[in-house]
């Protein structure tokens, strides 16, 4: 029977494994899914991440914050946050910051104390780590100064211990604000840990509650029955969700293991469900409204073989038949686009097609063009110098085909993932001075290919965007296209209100898409700037139905 872990640390706080390392172990463990919690820090999220692409267990991205209440350390659990979010890793780092101060002034205590231990030694010990007090402990061990970890905290640096500094702390109230203004679910972590009265357990829950406060952590390690159930009476009083963690460490915590702490823990796959929910709160504004739905295609709708999955499809046909619009809004060639929609048997429920990031938007339905935006004659031959000075590949376009100078490598491969032929002119700027966009590439040395960028915007300043639609094509459009300017068009022509719209997306090239959009919700798989500022993330990859619990809130309509 498989369970969940809400409750995981690693070795970028006070754990002893790696993000990856918890991967794999939650693999071997039958976990379903575990969120990463470490202390105060968001930095380990990436790669469990990024590990998990390659293992069926899904990772929550998550955080530990520690805070102050009535003179007692009180931890709150944030899941489903946004990692990227800029005023979020200010705020994180800020916290950061003040356990440097107060890990300096530890470090000279303890040294008063006749204990050896620099401040630059001792961190270096633990590289990218956030340092807590199991840090001091451990550090005491390795070096003969205590033979257990626990006697550093009865002896130097428990609570009352002359060689332990109390470091700047926010309120618990201040945390829930913080990880609810990114996008997530805060939860009042282990709270029988805290010893308080249960009037004043009830009193903290019940303030908390009025800040915003989603879910308390109900099934826990070390609690009793009795434990347990004052905790779900708590949640049920004040209509919170039930989460479950062992607060697993590793070698840190010897006696507790993932997913089953001291042995007979469990934390049931049903808790998942509700906090997705709650995270999706909101999403959709008005589901008896007509939406207008636009999606990027690789690596959002499509997979990584360029289909739709059968889950994916459904939902999406589904939706469309509610009434919504829907639109295909890519970086691809008009051509290539339509022969998409061919091939995946689209014909029905396509209503416009945005190519060429936004260069020509066509009504699929009328088959006519609504709007055209192309490069001028004088930019293109400027982008053209520039990608020959670097020796990168360049191409442009005609209606329907690729035009390129030359034969490439890139050219070749390009071809085959738009399936569109190519032409070889003699001169680009002759056959087709105004494009609506043009392709740079460079398999063999990425570097010039920033090169070209740097050198393009610095040229061209505020008349082109020059922006990677993935990894290998650098494309430059005009800077009065863009996807987001698209949907601006077809919303007016549909007359839907812009808050009605919602992008889903997974690229550089979409940033403008995310910024006009009423909501955005970037892939799983997507570039960490998309994520920076979208309201969503979704919970899969595109290879594993990633837009399906979202594409599930417009099918659902009456």
């Amino acid at each position: 029977m498989q369970a969940i872990d809400l409750h995981v640390h690693s070795t970028f706080s006070d754990g002893t494994l790696t993000p990856s390392q918890l991967v794999n172990l939650a693999v071997k463990s039958n976990l379903e899914a575990f969120a990463l919690t470490d202390h105060d820090t968001t930095d380990g999220i990436e790669e469990a991440l990024f590990e998990s692409k390659n293992h069926d267990v899904e990772v929550i991205p998550g955080i530990e914050f520690s805070t102050e209440y009535g003179g007692k350390d009180i931890h709150i659990l944030g899941y489903y946050i946004n990692p990227y979010n800029p005023e979020f890793i200010k705020t994180v780092h800020e916290f950061r910051d003040s356990r440097e101060t107060r890990n300096r002034k530890m470090c000279a205590k303890l040294s008063e104390m006749g204990i050896d231990i620099n401040y630059d030694d001792f961190i270096a010990e633990f590289p990218d780590s956030v340092i807590t007090r199991a840090h001091y402990a451990k550090y005491m061990v390795n070096h003969g100064i205590i033979k257990y970890m626990d006697e550093a905290f009865e002896k130097y640096i428990g609570d009352n211990c002359p060689g332990f500094i109390s470091r700047e702390k926010i309120s618990p109230s201040q945390a829930v604000s913080l990880i609810i203004a990114c996008g997530g679910i805060p939860v009042l972590a282990h709270p029988i840990l805290y010893r308080l009265s249960d009037s004043d357990l009830e009193t903290l829950v019940a303030s908390l509650k009025k800040s915003g406060l989603k879910g308390i952590e109900t099934i826990y390690s070390t609690y009793s029955q009795t434990d347990e159930r004052l905790i779900r009476k708590l949640a049920s009083k004040y209509k919170l969700l039930i989460t479950g963690g062992s607060d697993f460490h590793g070698n840190n915590k010897p006696n507790l293991s993932l997913g089953c702490g001291r042995g007979d823990l469990y934390i049931p796959t049903k808790l998942l469900p509700p906090l997705k929910k709650a995270y999706l709160n909101g999403f959709v504004t008005n589901p008896f409204i007509r939406a207008g739905l636009f999606f990027d295609m690789d690596g959002t709708l499509l997979n990584d073989d360029k289909e739709i999955s059968p889950i994916t499809r459904a939902l999406l046909f589904k939706a469309i038949e509610n009434g919504n619009l829907f639109v295909i809004n890519t970086g691809r060639p008009l051509e290539s686009a339509l022969k998409l929609v061919e091939r995946l048997n689209l014909q029905d429920i396509t209503d416009y097609i945005a190519a060429f990031n936004g260069g020509a938007v066509y009504n699929y339905k009328s088959q006519v063009f609504t709007y055209k935006c192309t490069l001028k004659q004088n930019i293109t031959e400027t982008v053209k110098d520039i990608a020959i000075k670097h020796n990168c590949h360049f191409h442009s376009y005609s209606d329907y085909e690729i035009l390129s100078e030359k034969e490439t490598e890139e050219l070749e491969f390009y071809k085959n993932y738009v399936n569109l032929p190519a032409r070889i002119v003699p001169d680009l700027i002759k056959e087709e001075p105004t494009p609506y966009k043009l392709l740079i590439m460079n398999f063999k040395d990425r570097e010039a290919l920033l090169k070209v960028r740097e050198e393009v915007e610095n040229t061209l300043g505020d008349s082109v965007f020059c922006i990677f639609s993935n990894k290998k094509f650098l494309e430059v459009i005009p800077r009065e296209s863009g996807k987001g300017n698209a949907l601006l068009h077809i919303c007016e022509r549909e007359n839907i209100k812009v808050q009605n719209s919602y992008a889903f997306a997974d690229e550089e090239n979409d940033i403008s898409l995310f910024e006009k959009a009423g909501k955005s919700v970037c892939l799983l798989n997507g570039n960490p700037k998309l994520k920076a500022i979208a309201d969503y993330t979704t919970f899969r990859d595109n290879n594993n139905d990633g837009l399906a619990d979202f594409l599930q809130m417009f099918s659902e309509r009456k």
